[in-house]
């Protein structure tokens, strides 16, 4: 019986944003959250947990080449678009089954800046929100 214990790896993801193949990504980082809380009725303990929404943070990091280009094809202003982000996973070289996940409708909720004296290049966090991520899609 053959084993296989190879992880993937950052040289093996590949980031779609709105078209764009992503070649100075430096990061991505998601999380699904569904509102939850309990149902508190006779004595003190809760009778139940009540669902609600789901709400999905999505934060990518970037260079700043890669973001003045996305700004560019945006009219400068990256709170103007909405874009579906596709991550997936996999080297088919390796033999790897590729998975691919879909961020559906992300949109930023922060731009911000920061670099300091000795920093080799400018690495750019854009946390936002987006509407469902598709997992194994």
């Amino acid at each position: 019986m053959a084993f296989n214990s190879r992880e993937y790896e950052w040289a093996d993801l590949t980031v779609i944003f709105g078209g764009r193949d992503l070649l100075r990504i430096r990061g991505i980082k998601w999380s699904r959250k569904k509102e939850r809380e309990e149902l508190y009725a006779k004595g003190s303990d809760p009778i139940a947990i009540q669902s609600g929404n789901n709400k999905y943070d999505v934060e990518i990091t970037l260079l700043q080449s890669e973001l003045d280009a996305i700004e560019a094809a945006a009219g400068n202003d990256i709170f103007s678009i909405a874009v579906d982000i596709e991550v997936s996973f996999g080297n088919p070289g390796a033999g790897d089954v590729i998975k691919t996940h879909r961020v559906i409708g992300w949109r930023a909720t922060e731009d911000s800046l920061e670099m300091k004296q000795g920093d080799k290049f400018s690495e750019i966090t854009l946390p936002g929100i987006a509407l469902k991520i598709n997992k194994n899609v």
